[in-house]
């Protein structure tokens, strides 16, 4: 795989359409799915896929970019973008409304109780470190092994099994109910 996409990418940093299509029809689908994790929001998720191919287009036609490890570079420059995303919108606190009920058969309070699970779980990879948050979206989220992680983040492969580690023992810290322990003390 890493030898076709390292192919696909010297064709593409040549401007040849069809892999220029092939990279867009390859990794879109993978991108927009981190990125609406990281985000919630599936316009902003739309906006933020796009705009990491419209940095890819732009980096190879000025002779920069990706000269290895295309899914790699996507993937950071999309990581990068969710974190400016985020301090822009730093003064905003308000969460997203859903636009309609599943017709799924899920009741209100089902959905409800959904909402709050996933608030915690949100909550909960919020208190950890950017890297450990990036670490624990990539490797159990996407499904990339330690080996795709460490080199999407330029980290050693020990590195990462540390922030791994590290990030999952604070969230079952969060998560993980104590007794007479409410959520907003685990959290601080």
């Amino acid at each position: 795989m890493k030898n076709c996409d390292d192919k696909l990418l010297q064709q593409a940093r040549n401007f040849d359409r069809a892999a220029l299509t092939a990279v867009y029809d390859q990794y879109h689908p993978l991108l927009y799915r981190y990125i609406i994790r990281q985000v919630n929001d599936a316009e902003t998720a739309r906006e933020l896929t796009a705009v990491v191919f419209e940095r890819f287009l732009a980096a190879i036609k000025n002779g920069n970019g990706p000269e290895t490890q295309l899914k790699a570079w996507l993937y950071r420059t999309a990581h990068n973008l969710v974190i400016d995303y985020y301090r822009r919108q730093a003064h905003r606190n308000h969460l997203p409304l859903a636009d309609t009920l599943p017709s799924d058969g899920t009741t209100p309070c089902q959905l409800a109780e959904q909402h709050l699970l996933g608030e915690q779980v949100i909550t909960a990879l919020q208190t950890l470190t950017p890297e450990q948050q990036q670490v624990i979206t990539l490797k159990f989220l996407e499904g990339f092994s330690n080996a795709e992680v460490a080199a999407l983040m330029e980290k050693p492969i020990g590195a990462v099994k540390s922030l791994q580690h590290r990030g999952l023992a604070r969230l079952q810290q969060i998560l993980v109910p104590q007794p007479s322990q409410p959520i907003e003390e685990r959290v601080a």
